[in-house]
């Protein structure tokens, strides 16, 4: 029996990466399934129609990364139809697992006698290969589909179990990882062209053709979340200009087309000046920003990534972003932007920046004081909100502020984090 590739793909869900490579060298990265009953069944018929009926709404609404198919901008994830439930197993005793589903609800799941349990691999698409093993090899921290009848809101009984290994879940990531690092790029998008199905990306200094298919994977960031996790389906319609994102596929030989696989994209404003007013009990700060001269309101949460940047990191730095401007400043009138990666100003010395970001202790807010220097990666928090969510916020930046006063953007922050932690930072 062959199923859409982001049903089985949710049970993944919560051990994509946090984390997707970096924005050049820079790049970050997204399922649920309804599975039709396979032979013959105890789920009763009228569950297994409800089941069957589901499949394509799951697909939709609870694909992960591998990113999720194409939905409308607007679509909210549908309930969990009752005949089974989607999870991450808490425990598990005889006869008996409890989980935590996606919604965040905790539900004791009874396991019928003669239940079928089968364990399928990341990335399967159908039950062929699925193999048979004894309810006690669940272990807490794998993903599971149960189908059957909810009892209760808390209670559940269950006539198949369908599950991924955490552990199997974390190798696919790993590769996936990898793949990102090896396949993807990330930068600016510069234009969008919804009827050639291609959007023009911004990175390193030089002009990407990016061109999208009917199998190209959306994922968005949802408004005011820095979690990678509440990222959400999302469509070429809802890119635009401005925005940051990442795309995974073929590049051609030069690199100036990409062919997407996968887009992970997100609507994000860097800002860089100084600390106006600071609430440590509310996580909360007014930031005036250079370029702009606008005063801006951030909310600093637990997933924010709070660094300080070393006294001897910002002076290199610093120094990289006068040589841009010196290097921009000295060009022709008219002239192309030298190219990124042979002046250290330039975007590539961005990517430098968010990689050694990534690698720096968390701090927090009560560090830092009115007058400080910050640089700020935020997310809005909704249309026409004045008021940011911090992705990620960095301190002593002070020499880096001082060498582009107009607060020009020759090394801004990606909202990516790198590393592969996922204690927040976006991804």
């Amino acid at each position: 029996m062959s199923l859409p590739s982001t049903c089985l793909s949710a049970l993944s869900l919560p051990f994509a990466s946090a984390t997707l490579p970096p924005l050049g060298p820079l790049p970050v990265r997204p399922s649920s399934v309804v599975l039709p009953p396979v032979g013959r069944s105890s789920v009763p018929s009228a569950i297994a129609r409800q089941w069957a009926a589901g499949i394509l709404l799951a697909a939709i609404s609870l694909a992960v990364p591998v990113l999720p198919p194409v939905a409308t901008a607007d679509a909210q994830t549908p309930p969990t139809p009752p005949g089974r439930q989607i999870g991450t197993v808490k425990e598990v005793s005889p006869g008996k697992l409890t989980i935590t589903t996606d919604a965040g609800a905790k539900i004791s799941v009874a396991v019928v006698d003669g239940a079928r349990v089968l364990q399928i691999a990341p990335g399967s698409t159908d039950l062929k290969t699925a193999q048979s093993i004894a309810l006690e090899d669940i272990e807490p921290g794998d993903r599971v589909l149960v189908s059957g009848h909810l009892d209760a809101p808390d209670a559940f009984t269950a006539s198949r179990v369908i599950l991924m290994k955490s552990t199997d879940i974390s190798k696919k990531r790993e590769a996936e990882q990898e793949d990102w690092q090896r396949r993807g790029t990330g930068g600016l998008v510069s234009a969008v062209d919804p009827a050639a199905n291609t959007l023009t990306l911004t990175a390193r200094g030089k002009k990407i053709t990016v061109t999208t298919t009917a199998a190209t994977i959306y994922r968005r960031y949802a408004d005011g979340s820095v979690k990678y996790e509440d990222a959400r389906p999302g469509t070429l319609a809802e890119i635009q200009p401005g925005d940051q994102l990442r795309v995974r596929g073929e590049k051609d030989e030069d690199g100036n087309s990409i062919k997407a696989d996968e887009i992970v994209s997100g609507s994000f404003k860097n800002l860089a000046g100084t600390i106006a007013s600071i609430d440590v009990a509310a996580g909360t700060l007014t930031l005036k920003d250079l370029a702009s001269k606008k005063t801006y309101s951030i909310k600093v949460t637990a997933n924010s990534n709070v660094r300080e940047l070393p006294a001897d990191a910002a002076a290199r730095f610093a120094a990289r972003a006068r040589a841009g401007q010196t290097g921009a400043s000295s060009a022709p009138a008219g002239a192309a932007p030298p190219a990124a990666a042979e002046h250290p100003g330039s975007a590539a010395a961005g990517g430098d920046l968010s990689q050694l970001v990534n690698r720096l202790p968390q701090g927090s807010l009560a560090q830092l004081h009115a007058g400080d220097a910050v640089m700020v990666v935020a997310s809005k928090a909704g249309a026409g909100s004045v008021s940011l969510t911090a992705v990620t916020l960095l301190s002593g930046v002070e020499p880096i502020l001082a060498a582009t006063p107009k607060g020009e953007a020759s090394m801004t922050l990606s909202p990516w984090n790198f590393g592969g932690a996922t204690d927040g930072g976006g991804m």
